[in-house]
């Protein structure tokens, strides 16, 4: 229980980061959006399960690839975490711009024709796994996560509790934003939600680089 308490912070810092970069939409989100505007919600719902499961192979990759560097090369983790402290604030620095803009989010029907629902969920699988900024992410909220020396349960209860809320949030995208007026409602409070997500992620990507474990 002890052990458990000494990285509980870290975990819950994944999982705080994940949860807002959801809040703030990428292509994959606006994909899932659109399709349940254009298409339909069981599409969405599909299109969302197939996300999930991208983000789910992602964060396998991230925690297996950086455990594997760690065990070799244990300085390795300042390194990471640099990385991971600049790309947030780089997140930041997009959040604040987009919280500046006057500009609403353009959610559109993914091109290529109507699909079946297994065929919008590969093509949401695709869409997440072909997105290079994912990757960069993942290293980010891994390394909020881990600390030197960190068992490897860290990495299994990070990767298994961000796959649960990316299946029940993406799906949560895909039935509230089946309608267009909660693509209005979203756009009016969207700057503010962009803000809240900046100083967020400014705030943990000087925690990541002033670390020192």
């Amino acid at each position: 229980m002890q052990e458990f308490s000494l990285y509980l912070p870290g975990i819950l810092l994944a999982y705080s980061a994940f949860l807002l970069g959801i809040a703030s939409p990428g292509p994959n989100i606006l994909a899932v959006i659109g399709t349940s505007m254009g298409v339909g919600r069981q599409s969405g719902i599909s299109l969302a399960m197939g996300v999930a499961s991208g983000s789910f192979t992602w964060a396998l990759l991230t925690v297996f690839g950086l455990s594997a560097i760690l065990a070799t090369y244990a300085s390795a983790l300042i390194l990471i975490k640099i990385f991971g402290g600049v790309y947030l604030l780089w997140l930041a620095y997009k959040s604040f711009k987009s919280a500046a803009s006057t500009h609403d989010i353009e959610a559109k029907e993914l091109a290529g024709g109507r699909r079946t629902r297994f065929g919008y969920l590969k093509r949401g699988y695709i869409i997440q796994m072909t997105n290079p900024k994912a990757a960069l992410a993942w290293i980010a909220i891994i390394s909020l996560g881990l600390q030197e020396g960190a068992p490897h349960w860290v990495g299994v209860v990070i990767v298994a509790g961000t796959f649960l809320m990316s299946i029940a949030i993406h799906i949560l995208y895909a039935v509230a934003f089946s309608t267009p007026a909660m693509v209005r409602l979203y756009g009016k409070s969207r700057r503010t939600i962009q803000g809240v997500l900046g100083t967020f992620f400014a705030l943990a990507g000087l925690r990541l680089l002033t670390s020192r474990s």
